[in-house]
């Protein structure tokens, strides 16, 4: 079992786990533009529906991997989905969780100062 308490190798673990869900490697190819790794971010809950998440809350860009296009039919023109640490477990809109990281849309990622 992996030791969750020591941030490398949890990050280490989920990355494997993700690449293993996902069947390819996760990009490390960060683009221009884009939030670095390691920037405060606040997630917003969208002013048109009731999600995606329970309640706005702070985190860190997590560099497990690079942003990537989002690829679904609600997807703002040239949105990037990010990896995302919470600074505490979260639900989501449906009840799910706690999750202590997921992949946001950018459009509900605000940086923090």
């Amino acid at each position: 079992m992996t030791d969750t308490s020591d941030p490398v190798s949890a990050n280490a673990a989920d990355r494997r786990a993700v690449e293993h869900l996902l069947g390819r490697p996760l990009s490390q190819t960060w683009p221009t533009g884009a939030l670095a790794p390691g920037s405060r971010v606040r997630v917003v809950r969208d002013p048109d529906w009731d999600g995606p998440w329970q309640v706005e809350f702070t985190g860190t860009i997590d560099a497990m991997g690079a942003p990537e296009p989002a690829q679904h039919a609600q997807a703002l023109t040239g949105e990037l989905l990010y990896w995302v640490t919470f600074d505490a477990p979260q639900y989501d809109c449906d009840g799910c969780g706690p999750y202590r990281k997921a992949r946001i849309g950018g459009r509900y990622l605000r940086a923090e100062p």
